[in-house]
Formats: C-alpha cells, structure tokens, sequence
C-alpha cells in the first residue's frame, strides 16, 4: 500500500521573512492521518490554525496567504512545495509571525529541515485527486489548465520583456515529477525580482525583507547575485517550485497534468477552485499496490541509510 506520511520527530529553524522584513520561528511537527498541513499561529492567543486548502487561499499578491477569521499566514507555498515534493501528507507547522520565513528564496531548506526530522509512513492509504477530463482558467493573455495524465507533470512558461528572458530555453521548462526529479530539478530554484519593481513594492510595505540572500534581483540587463543561477533556467523552475506548493493545496497529491502560460498564484487558486466546483472533473484514488502507483517517492528512511 502506498502509505501517507508525516515527519518522524519535530524540527525548528528561524529565519526573516520575505515582504515584512521581520524574524519568524517555524516549527514542524508530525500530525495523526488525514490532518493534511495545517499552519498554527502560536503568537497568537488564543493560538489559531488554518488548513492549507484552496478554500482558504485569501489573498494572492506576490505569495500565497492562508486567511481564515481575519487570521492570516502568507507565503506558504515554498514550505508546500517541499512537503509535495517529498510527499508528506500530514503536518503542523507552527509560526510565531503572520508570514513563514523565506530561508534562501527556494524550497531548498525546508527539503532538508524534513529529511533532518525523517519521515514516517502511516497505516493509512495516500490519497490522490486524479484529474478525469481537462479544466481550464484565463485572465487576459495568462492562462492554467489541468487535464489526464498518467502522472504528475508540470509545464510551465514565462514571458518578460527582459534581455534574459529571450531565449526560449529560459522561458519554458517541464517537471515530470518524483521526489528525486523534484529534489534535483526545482528545489533549489530561487524567487527572483526587477529592480525596477523594488521601490514600488516597498511602497506597497512588500519586499522589505528581500535581499540577494534569499532572492535573485536583475536589472535591467543582467543578474545581479554574485554567484549568478543556479540553474540556467532558474527563473521559469521557481515558477514550477511554486505550482507545485499551490497546487498542494488541494489538500491531496495530483495525478494529472498542469501546464501554465504566465501564470502565477490567483490563477493557479482560481484553477483549483474551478476543478473543486466540476466534481466530474476528478476523483479520489489510493493504490494497494503502491508498485503500480504512477508517481514515486523517496524511501522514508533514506536519509537514515546515508
């Protein structure tokens, strides 16, 4: 049986976050069965939890925000990216601030904040939302779609009127996922930013904890980070980092296949709403056998046997 998971142990990091510039505590903790990831703000008291559901996707400027009774928790989707990517299922995530830190800009860390803790499987089978027939969202010239596919495969393009941007290498990129293509392929991809934008997302009191830390800035000709890329193609990989988080908010894994066209964090929500909505569009499986499962994640003790 191709079991859920959960962490083994409880684990902690601290780090500044990413548009109110302040210091946040995180802490992961293993969660029973089908609890799904669940955000708890303990700053507050009483202490609020919010689950990461498409639902409760509030607000979708430059991140994803979880809101529920006034209650907020943004930038989730690097944190949901990495539980995707190594396919843990249930969670607590503990946060002493409205806003989940940024680390590096990647999922990068929280990967390895997960493998740290360890993961544990659970009697309980996987859940999955397999996509029957295609559904389709647009805003103007942006556009997502999710339709079958034996798998999980993320398509995604981008388009800036940048000389970075002209080759169409750096504009389109493809995931056909597993936790190792996940871990190798999009992981480390960081969130980047124009200069030009800075000043007006500052104004706007986003940003202000940005720095070439923990994002990649570019001018108006070049990277500016003094290592560069790490990826050639880092850009249009931290898109796919991203659907991949909001994606998860589904609340199970995919199988299907998203492909979007300068799409980002309103349309990929308003994509799952709409697939929410169409309950022909979609079913729940599970596999028995979890050889025959059409997506593959690492051994929960692989981190034990290096």
């Amino acid at each position: 049986m191709l079991r859920q998971r959960t962490l083994k142990t409880v684990i902690r990091a601290t780090g500044i976050t990413l548009h109110s510039g302040e210091r946040a505590e995180i802490v992961f903790r293993p969660a029973p069965p089908n609890t799904g990831i669940v955000f708890c703000r303990i700053d507050l008291n009483p202490i609020v939890c919010i689950r990461a559901t498409a639902h409760n996707v509030g607000e979708t400027t430059l991140s994803t925000t979880l809101i529920e009774n006034g209650v907020r928790v943004s930038t989730v989707e690097h944190l949901l990216s990495a539980f995707a990517g190594l396919g843990i299922d249930n969670a607590y995530v503990d946060v002493t601030a409205s806003e989940i830190p940024i680390m590096d800009g990647s999922a990068g860390p929280f990967v390895f904040l997960i493998q740290s803790a360890g993961i544990e499987e659970q009697n309980v089978p996987k859940r999955f939302i397999r996509i029957k027939r295609k559904v389709k969202v647009t805003d103007g010239d942006k556009w997502a779609y999710l339709k079958p596919f034996d798998g999980f495969k993320i398509k995604f393009t981008i388009d800036f009127d940048h000389p970075l941007f002209k080759a169409p290498a750096m504009k389109t990129a493809v995931l056909n996922f597993s936790s190792l293509a996940y871990m190798k392929e999009v992981s480390r991809a960081r969130t980047f930013g124009f200069m030009a934008d800075f000043e007006k997302l500052r104004a706007m009191n986003l940003a202000r904890g940005a720095s070439l830390d923990n994002a990649v800035a570019i001018d108006a000709f070049r990277v500016l980070n003094e290592d560069g890329l790490r990826y050639e193609n880092e850009f249009v990989r931290h898109k796919i980092l991203d659907a991949v988080g909001d994606l998860y908010s589904l609340g199970s894994s995919l199988i299907g296949a998203f492909t979007g066209y300068k799409s980002g964090h309103a349309l990929n929500n308003k994509l799952l709403r709409q697939l929410l909505a169409e309950q022909d569009a979609w079913e729940y499986v599970s596999f028995e056998d979890k050889e025959t499962a059409p997506i593959s994640y690492l051994r929960p003790y692989l981190v034990e046997e290096r």
